[in-house]
């Protein structure tokens, strides 16, 4: 089991998976004071969702540690990043400490190397996919989907798709990608049928 410290960034609504990218504008002075912290670091820091949107609310337990790729500073100490999605983890405790930024520590999740679905499982995720898109009003270029590999298809989608932060949180933690792809086949069934704007999460 391999255990680390983290700095962690809890944002409502907004997931990483290992090998995706997730933007970032930092404002706040206790994420910035992160971010540099981190910079002179090892650049890394666990994106997690909190359990509600009040200050220094509990915790989710899994979340996924991302490295600093990229990062742009302006004039008035903000920072924009880009962040690469290395590993989940999972919540063992969060620590008592004197920076203003929360840290815990945590437990590294081991992925699969390699995970595929069956034809039937990709093509019920795709029909779905579309149904959502169409019904959302969204413009996808499915040639491009087509080209896609599995996994990058089906967390991609999860990280990105407007759902609620409990149906984000589900995705993240599946154990497998098939366990994610036949929840994202039913949130997407779900959520095509109701209020367009139900369940869109909007980062702040």
């Amino acid at each position: 089991m391999s255990i680390k410290r983290l700095s962690i960034f809890p944002l409502t609504g907004a997931i990483l998976f290992p090998g995706l990218q997730l933007p970032l504008h930092i404002f706040e002075p206790r994420y910035r004071a992160m971010i540099g912290d981190a910079l002179a670091r090892d650049r890394l820091i666990g994106m997690i969702q909190p359990t509600d949107t009040v200050d220094d609310a509990p915790l989710y337990k899994v979340g996924c540690i991302g490295k600093i790729q990229d990062v742009e500073t302006s004039e008035d100490g903000r920072y924009n990043v880009i962040l690469q999605g290395e590993s989940r983890f999972r919540v063992i405790r969060e620590l008592d400490v004197t920076t203003p930024f929360r840290q815990v520590e945590a437990e590294l999740i081991e992925e699969l190397e390699e995970e595929f679905l069956s034809l039937g499982e990709r093509a019920s995720f795709e029909y779905e996919a579309r149904k959502f898109a169409d019904a959302q009003g969204y413009a996808i270029d499915w040639d491009s989907v087509a080209q896609l590999d599995d996994v990058t298809l089906i967390n991609g989608v999860s990280q990105i798709a407007p759902f609620d932060a409990a149906a984000k949180q589900g995705l993240l933690e599946a154990k497998n990608l098939r366990e994610r792809c036949d929840l994202l086949v039913s949130l997407l069934e779900f959520f095509a049928k109701g209020d367009p704007d139900e369940g869109h999460v909007t980062l702040q």
